[in-house]
């Protein structure tokens, strides 16, 4: 299928990415932010949902998402022992931009995705701060980094160097190109079960039990109604499995989905709103564009790195040396 201009989640109109790096001594880690709109989204919310393919995962948010269908705020990723100060961040900077949550409205429900950079990363250190996290908002870009950038710098995938990968499809409804993008956070999988026509693992010896974890987003100007877009995301395991993954006990592997051609007002203006919906019998060639785009992103996230050597000596090789 046709790629994006740039093959990146932020094909889809109106999506930024920004990245902390932070990389002292054997602090390996960041923070990643992904900015859904142009506009305020707590005010203008967008169609979400999310998929649990397994749980082992300490992300915050989904419960909200999946009962209300909506999505209504900045997304940010980062290190397992981060995400409260991560979320803490967030809702700072949704308040300032809001000033009636919490006083003529409700709250907001503050997204963080989570993977455990523990091998590569001091991980008890929690070296993210509240301030890294606004840097990384105000460095939003749409031609964003990959790799080991962000909340990917201290990740590993199949036992080699991840971290962050992107990608994006173009498919075509009614005459008209519509976009699929995804942003990965890559850290799962064992070297002895990655599948690569060239590459060759099998035999590798290794005892290892899989407890990484991925946080998969995906987004899309698809109009796709919560139930659709879970349908969606239930897929993304098939990329995972594409490539080698046995979708491990101790793996975190979570979906969240949005799409951006259905706007929800906070603020109603009339008791009963239209939305658009794809038909059910075209949802194939969603299904069809998001694996592959996915298995691209994770790919991306592989290729787009180079060996890291962590704390106390843990390596990680990039996939370019073999």
């Amino acid at each position: 299928m046709k790629t994006g201009k740039l093959n990146k989640i932020t094909d889809v109109n109106g999506i930024k990415v920004g990245h902390k790096t932070i990389d002292n001594g054997d602090i390996h880690t960041g923070v990643t932010v992904i900015i859904p709109s142009e506009n305020n989204i707590f005010l203008n919310k967008y169609i979400a949902s999310t998929y649990i393919i397994n749980g082992f995962s300490k992300t915050s948010g989904l419960i909200q998402v999946d009962e209300l269908g909506t999505l209504e705020s900045i997304i940010g990723l980062t290190n397992t022992l981060n995400v409260g100060t991560v979320q803490q961040a967030i809702v700072k900077h949704m308040l300032k931009d809001n000033p009636d949550i919490g006083v003529d409205t409700g709250t907001i429900n503050a997204i963080v995705g989570e993977c455990n950079d523990g091998y590569l990363n001091d991980i008890r250190k929690c070296a993210i701060t509240e301030e890294d996290v606004y840097e990384a908002i105000e460095n939003a870009t749409i031609d964003f980094d990959l790799g080991s950038v962000g909340a990917g710098r201290g990740m590993s995938c199949f036992e080699m160097k991840g971290g962050i990968g992107s990608a994006s499809r173009i498919v075509e409804l009614d005459g008209q190109e519509f976009t699929i993008g995804v942003l990965i956070l890559s850290n799962f999988g064992l070297k002895k079960d990655f599948i690569l026509d060239t590459l060759n693992f099998s035999d590798f010896n290794d005892s290892n039990l899989e407890k990484g974890s991925i946080i998969i987003i995906l987004a899309t100007d698809i109009p796709l109604s919560s139930r659709q877009l879970k349908r969606v995301c239930k897929r993304m395991s098939v990329s995972l499995v594409r490539l080698g993954s046995h979708l491990g006990n101790g793996s975190g592997d979570v979906v969240i989905g949005f799409s951006t051609a259905n706007v929800i007002p906070h603020y109603k203006a009339d008791d009963i709103i239209t939305l658009k919906e794809i038909h059910e019998d075209k949802i194939d060639i969603v299904f069809r564009a998001s694996i592959e785009a996915c298995e691209d992103a994770i790919m991306s996230s592989l290729l787009n790195n180079e060996t890291l050597v962590g704390r106390d000596g843990h390596t990680r090789l990039s996939l370019l040396v073999y």
